[in-house]
């Protein structure tokens, strides 16, 4: 199977999955989700164990350890954006990351930015500003000002760049230290159900209470996205694998897309196709710039 399939599949997996996400955050709040879904992944992942080849080496779980934690902080962080925005108002800012890595190496790195990813870099910014655009907007500038000063998009940003930085760890692991990937999801989501088990104790919310208050509508919703969660992520590794992360994660964010289409109609979302014309904006740029292997 190519990396290009593998890829569309994570990003079909991965919009289902963010539909149900939705669903179940109108009965639960963020955190106590996020945890009830990582022990839920954890038993999915239980046959991943018996298929290890080997014990990892200490530096490797010590790099996917520390890759997990900042990846768990981030899925946190898209449930409480989920949790307070509309989908199709989330999903396109969480796909602007190649924006940031392209801009952050240009200043700080030295990296050489070519026609293709300026180009890029304006459309991210373009389909960022029609997706804040309101029509009680008095300045040009308001849509920016909006996008930065509002508490509620710290989450997204935060969730931003944690994915930025866990995507590149991915492709180390995967590639210089050559971790399988039955290995790769074992202990990832092991590490990710340690870390909202201490996230709720630190808290001084019981670790089981959560569990009682799921009726069985909730209770399904969550097995579906466990179960969906731990295909996309495999085939996502298993297309890292393969191409460059660039390029698969620029196929892996139209997920997005799929998901602003079908969610925001389920959940009768406001100005949606707005929102689709600058999610379409926002993936041409992510495209430009991909392919120009700025990532």
């Amino acid at each position: 199977m190519t990396w290009l399939i593998l890829a569309f599949l994570s990003a079909v997996f991965s919009a289902v999955s963010t539909i149900f996400e939705k669903k179940s955050l109108f009965s639960l709040d963020a955190l106590n989700f996020s945890y009830i879904v990582s022990i839920a992944t954890l038993v999915f992942s239980i046959p991943f164990f018996f298929a290890v080849p080997q014990a990892p080496s200490g530096i490797s779980l010590l790099i996917l350890f520390i890759k997990t934690i900042l990846n768990a902080a981030a899925f946190l962080f898209v449930m409480l954006s989920l949790k307070n925005l509309e989908l199709s108002e989330a999903l396109p800012l969480l796909a602007v990351s190649p924006a940031f890595v392209a801009v952050l190496a240009f200043l700080f790195v030295g990296d050489d930015l070519i026609a293709k990813e300026w180009i890029g870099i304006f459309l991210i910014v373009a389909g960022t500003y029609i997706l804040e655009l309101k029509k009680q907007n008095g300045s040009i500038f308001d849509p920016f000002k909006t996008f930065l000063k509002s508490p509620k998009y710290i989450h997204v940003l935060t969730a931003v760049v944690l994915f930025t930085i866990t995507a590149l760890m991915d492709r180390i692991l995967l590639k210089n230290f050559k971790l399988p990937p039955y290995t790769f999801m074992a202990y990832q989501h092991l590490f990710y159900a340690v870390f909202f088990v201490i996230v709720i104790a630190s808290t001084k919310r019981n670790i089981i209470v959560p569990f009682k208050t799921l009726n069985i509508e909730t209770f399904i919703l969550i097995l579906l996205v466990a179960g969906l969660t731990i295909v996309y992520r495999y085939t996502q590794i298993e297309a890292v694998k393969l191409a460059p992360v660039a390029l698969v994660l620029a196929v892996k964010r139209l997920s997005v897309l799929i998901a602003i289409i079908i969610g925001g109609k389920l959940f009768k979302e406001a100005n949606l196709w707005r929102r689709i014309t600058a999610t379409l904006i926002i993936l041409a740029g992510i495209s430009l710039i991909a392919n120009s292997g700025a990532m």
